[in-house]
């Protein structure tokens, strides 16, 4: 019997389709006997319940849920307290569910195989399964096995706590039950660490590479393949690999021009999610999307009527610019170059403040935040002012995954 793991707070009800998704595809490529494992907590529906339990019976597999509400509610607590900022944060307590399988499962499973839910397991999980641990206590995928610089993208890294070649994401593990129920201590000692260090971005993540980043057994990308890179090396062979939708240059879209769209909508229209409820929400979203898009261009007709255009570009970025909004040459162009370069866009602001309206054609300057807080205190309002411009460009509206909001939703 092979037992994987799925662990998730669904806060709005519409996180455990992805979840239900990857599930399907996992019993889609397996000939063996599997138990999948939910832990969750009160925010699990009856409806999203009936529905795993109709996908696991479809597939004449098993499915058992562990409401750690009720199981481990003192250890939940625990951590909320030392990582508070997971009541407020995108990422939610759920991500720490991983860290209880080893308490949560029977202690007669020995070994269990943990999938992040923003997954499609497009391979045979046996295959993962055979994966001979010994005495380590995780089997994992490296970081720079998915061309990731380990040693300059995470702070465990970069302050010599984690070497940058042992370091792993954590959605995808195969956990040795056995050596991690005698880590409970060390686990928390991980959870501690990463409460008082805050300023390292992951959650998770960090606690599992602080406490056993040296006690893996490394194992092949294809267990663990970013889809970014799927994209990027324009893939077209998708099979024997388990696909990780990790971030936002991953995520899933309603563009099934993009072969990774169309690997996870291929297995999601199989599961009971994709229903006429499903439907209802996407054509809600898509009304309210004209909708906006109406709005949008008559106020963006009334905003510049009269006025003169000036452009704030990154020098490397002018020439498009230019064709995209067919930029005449006596207009304006401020040239993003530095911080300074603010400064001369607030004064030309002032300059023109009735006459002119300011496209900002990038979100970031120098990897950090668009100052807009600044334009405001100068008095300069959005949509009179100023257009953030960048929502024209057309890599902002084509990219694979510009929909994924509309998914999440569904």
């Amino acid at each position: 019997m092979i037992h994987v793991c799925f662990c998730f707070h669904d806060k709005t009800g519409n996180y455990a389709k992805f979840a239900g998704t990857s599930m399907l595809s996992l019993f889609e490529n397996t000939g063996s006997e599997v138990t999948v494992h939910i832990l969750h907590d009160n925010t699990l529906t009856l409806d999203n319940r009936e529905n795993f339990s109709y996908v696991a019976g479809h597939y004449r597999q098993r499915v058992k849920f562990y409401n750690l509400d009720e199981i481990c509610p003192e250890k939940i607590a625990e951590i909320v307290n030392l990582v508070p900022e997971v009541e407020n944060a995108k990422v939610t307590v759920g991500a720490f569910y991983k860290l209880l399988i080893p308490q949560a499962l029977p202690k007669d499973i020995n070994k269990a195989i943990f999938i992040d839910p923003d997954t499609i397991i497009n391979l045979d999980i046996n295959e993962l399964w055979q994966t001979d641990l010994a005495d380590k206590a995780l089997g994992v995928v490296p970081g720079t096995e998915n061309g990731t610089d380990c040693q300059k993208s995470f702070r465990l890294c970069r302050e010599g706590i984690v070497d940058g070649e042992d370091y792993f994401n954590t959605g995808v593990l195969v956990m040795n039950l056995n050596v991690l129920r005698g880590e409970e201590k060390t686990i928390m000692k991980g959870v501690k660490f990463r409460g008082k260090n805050p300023a390292h971005k992951f959650l998770e993540q960090t606690v599992l590479n602080y406490c056993f980043s040296t006690r893996t057994v490394k194992l092949k990308a294809r267990f663990n393949w970013f889809v970014k890179n799927a994209r990027k090396d324009k893939q077209r062979d998708f099979s024997g690999k388990i696909f990780h939708y990790v971030d936002g240059s991953s995520r899933m879209g309603l563009d099934l021009n993009d072969l990774a769209n169309r690997l996870w909508m291929n297995y999601f229209i199989k599961t009971p999610w994709f229903n006429p409820k499903a439907f209802g929400q996407l054509y809600t979203n898509l009304k309210k999307i004209r909708n906006d898009l109406k709005d949008s261009a008559l106020n963006f007709s009334t905003t510049i009527s009269g006025k003169t255009r000036v452009f704030f570009v990154e020098p490397k970025k002018v020439e498009d610019i230019k064709k995209i909004f067919s930029i005449r040459d006596d207009e304006k162009i401020i040239l993003a170059e530095n911080e300074d370069s603010v400064n001369q866009l607030v004064d030309a602001m002032k300059n023109s403040a009735d006459t002119g309206v300011f496209f900002i054609t990038m979100e970031k300057l120098q990897k950090k935040n668009f100052p807009f807080d600044l334009l405001k205190q100068e008095g300069f309002t959005e949509g009179k002012n100023f257009i953030k411009a960048w929502h024209f460009l057309p890599g902002d509206q084509n990219a694979p995954s510009a929909s994924y909001p509309i998914i999440e939703t569904m």
